[in-house]
């Protein structure tokens, strides 16, 4: 017989594109998808389970589908449907905790993959250049999803602990863009002028939604030769971006605000509905944040497709220009240039986003 795949989070954009790509592979006898709402997108042969992992009952869901795979999804910083910021946490913290507790009871269990995030490090001034997979945060982020997911990690530790039988991985994503992904950076980076803080220009990294199905299922699987699926690994695209050369390829203006008013902008912002501008979201854009993935390329022998300017120009391309689109900008300062010049005179340069 083969493998029964239970994957949470399902009514979502990236549980159900894992979904349908899981139930593909060689091996994978069935396709459990769960989530407390009735998806809107197709789970193709996938059978769906309405439960919420919040409630016990979730683990008689393992033991009636005889489920020894689990890929927990239903992680994040966004609300789905009309659940607020209280639902989420909620979901992350206490749905961990009794998905865990079901899979301790399954002896069938023989994989656990989770989704996290690499807010888990935060974002500090004295961070340093590169997180690894073992680099302690300086600060530990104080609320928001941040939190969350931190908190999340530190219940799977215990598990894996009290079941060593089991394969536990846990994938740290960078920011996840993509066409059609709903986060509140994603938020943020689709306002029509972007709000910065003055004096930074934060690093910043992204990882494609493609390069995201692909590497969970890779470690949903059983590991190829040479490898092993177990552990904790970032997953980024390669390179970084700084924040004002992503405004730049947005064509979107920024507007400097001195580091103290940026908290009640923030609070403006979730007022009107815009996005959540959450104090973890603020030292993100203020500090920034890069990891090193050397651990995903040797130990797992997985590369993303998609670098991070790749990942974040298909972003872009799916939000349409912004008022200020690079190469009008680029036409405006050669006009200008043209205007200045006395003829005969040097020529200016064309004015690119060389970033």
């Amino acid at each position: 017989m083969g493998r029964v795949v239970l994957v949470t989070g399902a009514a979502r954009h990236l549980g159900g594109r894992f979904v349908r790509r899981v139930q593909r592979e060689p091996g994978v006898e069935r396709v459990v998808a769960v989530d407390a709402v009735e998806p809107a997108h197709s789970l193709g042969a996938a059978e769906f389970v309405r439960a919420d992992i919040r409630r016990p009952a979730i683990a008689r869901v393992l033991a009636e589908h005889e489920v020894d795979t689990v890929v927990h999804l239903d992680v994040t910083g966004t609300a789905l449907g009309a659940g607020g910021r209280t639902t989420v946490k909620e979901t992350n913290v206490i749905g961990t905790m009794q998905l865990l507790g079901a899979c301790q009871k399954s002896p069938r269990i023989g994989r656990l993959v989770v989704k996290s995030s690499t807010n888990v490090y935060g974002s500090a001034p004295r961070d340093p250049a590169v997180f690894t997979e073992t680099t302690p945060a300086k600060a530990l982020p104080s609320g928001g999803f941040a939190k969350d997911a931190v908190e999340v990690e530190g219940y799977v530790r215990g598990f894996a602990r009290r079941r060593p039988d089991v394969a536990v991985c846990v994938l740290r994503f960078a920011n996840i863009l993509g066409p059609r992904i709903d986060s509140p950076l994603t938020e943020y980076l689709s306002l029509p002028v972007l709000p910065t803080v003055l004096g930074y220009d934060p690093r910043l990294q992204f990882v494609h939604e493609d390069d995201v199905v692909e590497v969970l299922r890779l470690v949903a699987q059983e590991p190829r030769r040479g490898t092993v699926d177990t552990g904790t690994f970032n997953v980024a695209g390669e390179g970084v971006l700084l924040l004002s050369q992503c405004a730049r390829r947005l064509g979107r203006p920024t507007v400097p605000v001195l580091l103290p008013a940026v908290t009640w902008v923030g609070s403006a912002l979730r007022t009107v509905g815009l996005t959540d501008f959450a104090p973890e979201q603020i030292r993100l854009l203020t500090h920034g944040r890069v990891v090193s993935t050397a651990r995903l390329r040797e130990v797992l022998d997985f590369r993303p497709r998609y670098s991070t300017a790749e990942a974040f120009a298909d972003f872009a391309a799916s939000r349409g220009p912004g008022p200020l689109p690079p190469e009008r900008l680029a036409g405006a300062v050669d006009r200008l240039a043209e205007r200045l010049v006395p003829a005969g005179g040097p020529r200016a340069t064309t004015l690119h986003d060389g970033g």
